[in-house]
């Protein structure tokens, strides 16, 4: 058997999960109640980039909505590396609980912010909190399955979650339309209060007392070096943080590319963000039978290569224009590669890290999210009105996917199976 499979004996993910003082199963309603969870990361980041044009004009300044997605994606980056080390120490279910309730009255100082910096530091914030949400759920995935198993439950969970990019952008759009942006913040805050009851009243802890990590800060840092030194868990982290700049670089730049280049309305717009979004999640169902077939290896590999087709289609389409709806075409080829390539690569990096789940996790969604916040920090400063930047960072970031899957161990490829 490969990487935990025989020690986990947690079939079908129906576990007997700690929660403080009592055993209870665990059914198959965790993958919608870990994706819900997840969901917190899409609708913060999704549901008000309809809002970019109408964000920028309220603080006259057209780089405002771009600074304030990268210090989000700062505070995720930062936020993981300390969620993930605490879940290992204090369990799953407390450190979350408290992750939610910062994000939620950072989601009423987004509400309420007067200027771009109480924006800009109210996200931060918001990220911060808003990393529990991200790097616990997929903790807890690998507290219950790994390779195949764990792939599985990533596809299931991005199917969950898969429904706040798609209605996120519609009800950020109405907002708009409502003509106060605010409001989608609003929403955000009102998310955060369910989380935090579901986490409350329905989600019990996944790491049982005599599993938890007893470490302090030193010894926490060395984890990391380890983690980070492994080259398995390095090189397929790589991949998800390139592949996290490609997806964040088309985030920030659409908006802006559609709605003020294309003179698309927020609905438009919504409608366009919410179709491929469907795309990711279709592409991402396609997962379990693939790694099943042919393991993970394989699927990062042709992935890539997609995505790499993909971008070089939209830097042709850039300095060669067709119109919206080419660039529309490249970035629904484009989700091939984010919806095969981001399950792949956090079973990738996470295989051999049963352990100490929380600190891998968290190693890799700050990567993930360092890479994002350098895509939204570029496509602020670089913005023109036209979609060249976009593609062209979209391109770089797709060969160093390319590149950085090319450099795995072979060694790792004949387990991913559980062979």
């Amino acid at each position: 058997m490969g990487y935990g499979y025989a020690q986990s004996r947690l079939p079908r993910c129906r576990a007997r999960a700690y929660t403080g003082r009592m055993l209870r199963p665990i059914t198959k309603k965790l993958p919608l109640l870990l994706g819900f969870l997840i969901a917190v990361g899409p609708i913060s980041t999704d549901m008000y980039l309809p809002a970019f044009p109408s964000i920028a004009r309220a603080f006259h300044n057209s780089a405002a909505p771009q600074y304030s997605l990268a210090a989000y994606f700062v505070g995720l980056a930062f936020g993981q590396m300390t969620q993930g080390a605490l879940s290992d120490r204090l369990g799953r279910r407390a450190p979350l609980l408290v992750g939610l309730i910062i994000y939620t009255f950072a989601s009423i100082g987004c509400a309420l912010s007067w200027s771009i910096g109480s924006l800009v530091v109210f996200r931060f914030l918001a990220a911060l909190g808003c990393s529990a949400g991200v790097v616990i759920p997929r903790a807890m995935v690998r507290d219950l399955a790994d390779g195949a198993k764990a792939a599985k439950l990533f596809s299931q969970l991005m199917l969950v979650m898969g429904v706040a990019p798609i209605v996120a952008p519609l009800l950020g759009s109405v907002f708009v339309q409502m003509g106060n942006w605010r409001m989608i913040f609003g929403f955000a805050t009102l998310y955060g209060v369910l989380a935090v009851a579901a986490v409350w009243f329905l989600l019990p802890d996944t790491l049982a007392p005599e599993r938890r990590t007893r470490l302090g800060v030193v010894p926490v840092l060395l984890r990391y070096s380890g983690i980070l030194g492994e080259r398995a868990f390095l090189t397929h982290a790589l991949v998800g943080a390139f592949t996290s700049a490609c997806l964040f670089a088309y985030l920030a730049a659409t908006p802006q590319i559609f709605i003020t280049g294309y003179g698309w309305s927020s609905t438009g717009f919504a409608a366009l963000f919410g179709v491929n979004s469907i795309a990711y999640i279709g592409y991402s169902q396609l997962v379990p039978p693939l790694v099943n077939r042919f393991g993970v290896a394989p699927v990062i590999t042709a992935a890539g290569l997609v995505l790499l087709a993909a971008c070089v289609a939209l830097v042709g389409f850039a300095f060669h224009p067709l119109g919206p709806y080419a660039i529309v075409a490249g970035l629904l080829l484009s989700e091939v590669g984010f919806g095969l390539l981001t399950p792949c690569a956090m079973v990738g990096a996470l295989s051999r890290h049963q352990a100490h789940a929380g600190s891998a996790s968290a190693l890799l969604g700050t990567m993930q999210y360092t890479g994002g916040a350098i895509a939204g920090l570029a496509m602020g400063g670089l913005a023109d009105g036209t979609v060249r930047p976009m593609a062209v960072a979209m391109l770089l970031c797709a060969a160093a996917v390319v590149l950085a899957a090319s450099l795995r161990p072979r060694l790792t490829y004949s387990l991913e199976n559980g062979s």
